[in-house]
């Protein structure tokens, strides 16, 4: 990206010759933007400054709905600041945080501090994910509409599923008169209890205790019954086995407002990749890395439409943590910065999908899941964008990361497709890989 001036912040701007993909209004076209004061405009004006955008896609509101930034509480894993620099770096201008902090996301004065701690960053929009019950115990549903009325655009208790059927229909049942989703992390913890990744050929031969897919299934199938009970939205949370694809697709059949998300990390590595990191837990995530059939399954369902929404689950640890023996380690990869990458990687450059199509799960598909407006690339719109290098190639150094994290099997992982610059309000946040803030 070249510019013909030292790039400012309050400076309107000329973009040209940048092929435009906006998912929101369906456009694929090639041409100039102007950002002015914040905000698209269709207007050029001789003040601006012009950035040569040849090559380059311009993409608007790159957004990553399940991001764990740890603040309050557990720091020491990564804060709002660093997140907002991951985020940036790896060209989101919108990410919404799981509330799995300490203290639980569960009050709406946690839900406005972590909205206005992200404006006084000022990196990229933080949408807080409000705890389903009281400190994400199970046992008590929180103060939905409160949250709600404070910012929360949806309720999860990420990281446990609500798993008492009573209480999931209460929740599901509120929830439905808020017109907001409950995500769920789907998890029969009586079957994955003492287990670390996938059960199957791959677990035998490592000697480490697997999980059946069957913990995650059962309990989709469950809910989306319950979905199509309360007339309620659910989102699947970082969905990763055939018979949960099976039932959201039982779901849609029968009119249940059920949606479902995957990860890059799931989309690009099997439980292969536990054996040849010779079981250190950087491959450790919940759900586990599947086999090749169900990664198969999974791209499929994602380009089908099936999954609408691809998001990272950014769940970064202090190298400690993640260093502890297989058993011991915490769950979760650093996945904020190469996300994008690694979706391009798979998706697009094996010839998968089109472009428009594949950045819609990155784009509207959050939009449509959190019941957010965005009008797209229009005069007046907020200038979010993202100006993304789709053939850049590049090797995964986590030692780079802007993250706190550095936990991710992608260490070394060539990938095509790169952010290089990110802008929030009409202001630069990062510039060929360097955040600006």
């Amino acid at each position: 990206m070249k510019s013909n001036q030292n790039i400012r912040s309050d400076q309107s701007w000329h973009i040209k010759n940048v092929r435009i993909l906006d998912p929101f209004t369906g456009v694929d076209s090639a041409g100039d933007l102007y950002v002015e004061d914040g905000h698209f405009t269709d207007t050029k004006k001789s003040h601006m400054t012009v950035v040569d955008a040849h090559g380059l896609w311009a993409v608007p509101r790159l957004t990553d709905m399940h991001v764990h930034f740890r603040e309050p509480g557990q720091e020491h894993k990564e804060d709002l600041l660093s997140g907002s620099r991951a985020a940036a770096a790896g060209g989101f201008t919108v990410v919404a945080t799981m509330p799995n902090t300490v203290p639980v996301i569960d009050i709406p004065a946690l839900v406005d501090w972590q909205i206005r701690r992200g404006q006084e960053i000022g990196l990229v929009d933080i949408w807080p994910i409000g705890a389903v019950t009281k400190g994400s115990r199970g046992q008590e549903l929180a103060e939905m509409g409160m949250m709600q009325r404070a910012g929360a655009v949806g309720f999860s208790d990420d990281g446990q599923a609500v798993d008492q059927a009573r209480l999931m229909r209460a929740a599901l049942s509120y929830a439905a008169t808020l017109g907001c989703p409950i995500v769920q992390h789907a998890e029969d913890r009586n079957l994955s209890q003492g287990s670390v990744m996938h059960e199957g050929e791959v677990s035998s031969r490592v000697g480490l205790p697997g999980v059946p897919g069957v913990a995650e299934s059962g309990v989709v199938w469950r809910d989306v019954e319950l979905s199509l009970l309360t007339g309620a939205l659910l989102h699947i949370a970082h969905v990763s086995t055939i018979g949960s694809l099976d039932a959201v697709q039982y779901g849609k059949a029968r009119g249940a407002r059920v949606t479902a998300e995957a990860t890059p990390h799931h989309l690009f590595l099997t439980d292969q990749a536990v054996a040849d990191w010779k079981t250190h837990p950087v491959t450790k995530v919940n759900p586990p890395l599947r086999p090749e059939s169900f990664r198969q399954a999974l791209l499929e369902a994602v380009a089908s439409g099936l999954v609408s929404v691809i998001a990272s689950d950014h769940a970064p640890h202090h190298r400690d943590e993640k260093s502890a023996p297989y058993l011991d380690a915490p769950y979760g990869i650093s996945g904020l910065e190469t996300s994008l990458g690694t979706v391009l990687t798979a998706l697009l450059h094996s010839g998968r999908m089109k472009p428009l199509d594949l950045l819609s799960r990155m784009t509207v598909g959050p939009h449509r899941v959190l019941m957010m407006d965005y009008p797209g690339v229009v005069a007046g719109a907020r200038a979010d964008l993202t100006l993304i290098d789709p053939h850049h190639r590049w090797a995964v150094d986590p030692t780079r990361f802007y993250s706190q994290g550095k936990n991710t099997p992608m260490a070394g992982v060539e990938l095509t497709g790169r952010a290089v610059a990110t802008m929030l309000r009409g202001a630069w946040t990062m510039r060929d890989g360097e955040v600006l803030g």
